[in-house]
């Protein structure tokens, strides 16, 4: 193992981090912070203290406040909404002879932390000396349930080691927690102090419970905990309660050589319509199911339901270690953002943190989603039914903006608009293109008939609807989509942006073909035969601008028009460019935030010939500044395929490292699920060469020369198959289920139990791109360490 200057020990399987640095708790809170798509914790010490930034989230729970416009306008929406951090039941502090262990006092002779992908825990070893000379050894481990959704365990063990010693634990359930927020906006500080209100709090034996409801929004959560403890005899134990605290407190002489183990079961639940008794029934089922199947019991389940993740969605990177434990720590947090979140949306920085407040983006449909749906498509059509749950609130907000069909919200927890830029919020309606998209991905992956019966036809009927609202036949017959923002926010309010118009060309199609499959469903939404096909016509006439004189598409119509920006002019700490310069400026310029039509390219790269593709990467890298960490996965994506394998490479180390070396520098308020979700996209869609277009799996595997061997493993309407990638050839190996049709560079191919292998043809990329001065990705070096001069971004 070695340890790079980040702090993290290099290991295939897992995170360690080794001494105690109060200035990077922040960070390694959230690098160290568990879920399961339900519940989310933080990865802060049970003592409660040193901390950085506490945090407990149930997903979808939140408050609301007031939206700050200086000007109101029509259609703006009323009300934000924040993730609130809920009860806390991570905390359990231990006196020592009735003094406080605390890592900032006496002396920590040993001290470590882990986090390990297979059996999904936290451990944390810690030998520590108090100020009066007091030697104890302190082991934890916790775990946020796969298996039992509404489950949090933990287990604390405390150990003499000098002499016999009191010890003294109190396990709380702690609301409200005290905590200093960072966000600039006074609206959302205020919703966020003491947010919940007490309603409830009971206490007996080793159990209690308090219930609590938010404010505004009127949300309502119960948590809940119990207690088994082994300790040497003479054990006193008492608990209390009152309304935002509950504590059972444990005392007992313990002698050298014996130790003192509290196991600790957590529940939570939550619902806006839910009464008290039936919310507290709810936790106190679940603290029965896991008391009785113990600790032990829910490690094992753990380790089983991990297992089976691994056998699905592992990918194997030989030639770098530091880049193969980012990337399984990258499907690690993808997992545990999505697992359990039924019906609920994944948030942009999963249940890490309170970055973005919580909010889902469509970085969940065109990053995420990806990655689940052929990893496991389960928990891919659970975020979709959360959205098909949400498409009243979508149909209203298309209502009020003069428009037919479902316009999805840039940003919400809920799923009403609390966007308060409309530019960039509004405008984006490209989100509902995204989650067309990923609908359709996900029906062709996985043949789910029952789904799009009950979900999917009406989504994309729906989406379908919005753009033949939004858009119009020209004068030369074309169907125009004007005055959109496309995924680059450094460009607003454009007309005919290629990404918007090509992902709408894909959502009229898939929303005809569903309803030609479903008939009784589209009758009963209302599609007719003459709307079906008006949505075919519309996709077969939309406009795709291309610039013949610069031989490129556009980013949006009249894009290589404008003015370039003056990269030569523009300095090092002026970027995040929009931290720095007015939006106007960035909008009648040429520059870009983040993939637009690089992105197209991916999603749509069936609209592209080779040769196109080629000359808009190499135009549009000059121009990307990569202020966004949506960037670097597509861009790896793109340059793979066109040949730039070095470039491809040090692009997928910067997605796939963008947490562990904190790139963006906002690692404490939680982690980037897109930028996580680049990791995979990098080696399957970029090295892999993977394409779904028109529902049909293709490769075109390549390997970069940094690298020995790629493998990964995909799932696909139930057969999973492994996927290895050298340097002159690629084999495919069906490991469970039927044989499955794919294409490798073109060549129709039977992926069996007899292992094929295939050569791959080379590639003469051309001369290499290059990127605004200052903004190329960090280079990859061998020896794996960190790359110098990582691109700060927003």
């Amino acid at each position: 193992m070695t340890t790079p200057v980040e702090g993290y020990e290099c290991d295939p399987w897992q995170l360690t981090w080794r001494g105690l640095a109060v200035d990077q708790l922040q960070r390694t809170e959230s690098t160290f912070a568990l879920a399961n798509g339900h519940i989310g914790l933080r990865g802060t010490f049970e003592e409660g203290e040193p901390r950085g930034l506490p945090g407990t989230y149930l997903n979808g729970f939140y408050e609301e406040h007031e939206l700050p416009y200086a000007e109101a306008g029509y259609g703006y929406p009323e009300a934000g909404q924040t993730v609130v951090n809920v009860t806390d039941g991570k905390i359990i502090r231990l006196l020592v002879e009735d003094e406080p262990f605390d890592m900032r006092y006496g002396t920590a002779t040993a001290h470590d932390r882990t986090l390990d992908f297979r059996s999904g825990t936290l451990t944390r070893n810690t030998d520590w000396v108090s100020p009066t000379g007091r030697h104890v050894r302190v082991r934890t481990q916790r775990m946020v349930s796969f298996t039992q959704r509404a489950v949090v365990a933990i287990r604390y063990e405390v150990e003499p080691l000098d002499d016999d010693t009191q010890l003294v634990l109190q396990s709380d359930l702690l609301a409200n927690e005290p905590i200093e927020s960072d966000t600039s906006d006074p609206r959302v500080a205020a919703a966020l102090q003491s947010p919940l209100a007490a309603e409830f709090s009971f206490a007996d034996q080793y159990r209690a419970v308090l219930v609590h409801q938010t404010r505004r929004s009127g949300l309502r959560i119960a948590a809940a905990m119990d207690h088994l403890i082994e300790s040497p005899d003479g054990l006193r134990t008492t608990i209390s309660e009152e309304d935002d605290l509950a504590r059972l407190t444990v005392a007992v002489d313990v002698p050298r050589g014996k130790r003192l183990r509290l196991t600790k079961f957590l529940a939570y639940g939550w619902s806006a319509q839910r009464s008290i008794p039936a919310l507290r029934a709810q936790v106190d089922a679940a603290l029965a199911g896991a008391v009785q199947t113990g600790w032990d019991g829910l490690l094992a389940e753990q380790k089983a339901f991990l297992d089976d993740f691994w056998a699905t969605a592992d990918i194997q990177v030989d030639g770098d270690p530091e880049l193969q434990q980012a990337t399984r720590f990258a499907l690690f947090h993808i997992l545990q953002a999505g697992a359990r979140g039924e019906s609920r949306a994944i948030p942009g920085k999963g249940l890490t943190g309170p970055g973005y407040d919580g909010h889902a983006f469509w970085d969940t449909e065109s990053f995420v989603l990806p990655v689940l749906t052929y990893t496991m498509p389960e928990a891919a059509r659970d975020a979709l039914r959360w959205r098909h749950s949400t498409l009243d609130k979508a149909r209203d907000r298309a209502a009020q903006l003069g428009l037919r069909g479902a316009a999805f919200p840039w940003r919400s927890i809920n799923g009403a608009e609390c966007s308060a830029y409309w530019p960039a919020g509004t405008a984006a309606f490209h989100v509902s293109a995204d989650i067309a998209d990923a609908v359709a991905r996900y029906l062709a992956a996985t043949g789910d008939e029952e789904f799009e019966r009950g979900c999917g036809t009406e989504m994309l009927a729906e989406t379908a609807r919005l753009w033949m609202s939004l858009g119009h036949f020209d004068f030369h017959g074309r169907f125009r989509i004007d005055g959109v923002t496309g995924p680059d926010e450094y460009s607003a309010v454009a007309d005919n942006n290629v990404y918007t118009n090509l992902m709408a060309r894909r959502n009229l199609r898939e929303a005809a073909a569903s309803c030609a499959r479903i008939p009784d469903v589209a009758a009963a939404i209302g599609v007719t035969e003459q709307e079906m096909e008006e949505w075919r016509d519309a996709a077969a006439r939309i406009l795709v601008p291309y610039d013949a004189e610069r031989r490129v598409h556009p980013q949006s119509e009249g894009f290589t028009e404008h003015v370039d920006w003056n990269f030569a002019e523009t300095p090092p700490e002026h970027y995040p460019l929009l931290l720095h310069y007015p939006y106007f400026d960035l909008y009648r310029k040429q520059v870009v935030k983040q993939a637009d039509l690089v992105l197209a390219m991916h999603l749509c790269g069936d609209a592209f010939t080779p040769e196109e593709k080629a000359r808009n990467f190499a135009y549009y890298e000059a121009r990307t500044v990569r202020d966004s960490s949506l960037s670097a996965a597509t861009q790896a994506v793109m340059a793979a395929e066109v040949g730039h394998l070095d470039l491809a490479y040090d692009y997928v180390g910067e997605a796939a490292l963008t947490d562990l070396h904190d790139v963006h520098n906002n690692v404490r308020n939680g982690l980037h699920m897109a930028s996580l979700a680049g990791a995979w996209l990098g080696f399957v869609a970029g090295f892999g060469g993977m394409r779904d277009h028109e529902g049909e799996i293709t490769f075109a595997p390549r390997l970069p020369p940094a690298l020995d061997r790629i493998g990964f493993r995909m799932c696909v309407r139930g057969s999973r198959f492994a996927v290895e990638i050298h340097a002159d050839k690629a084999t495919y190996r069906l490991m469970s289920g039927k044989p499955v049709e794919i294409t490798h560079h073109g060549a129709p191919c039977t992926v069996e139990e007899t292992p094929v292998t295939l050569p791959i043809p080379g590639i003469d990329p051309g001369p290499a791109p290059h990127q605004p001065p200052g903004r190329a990705p960090s280079r990859r070096r061998p020896e794996g360490l960190r790359p110098e001069n990582p691109v700060p971004q927003s």
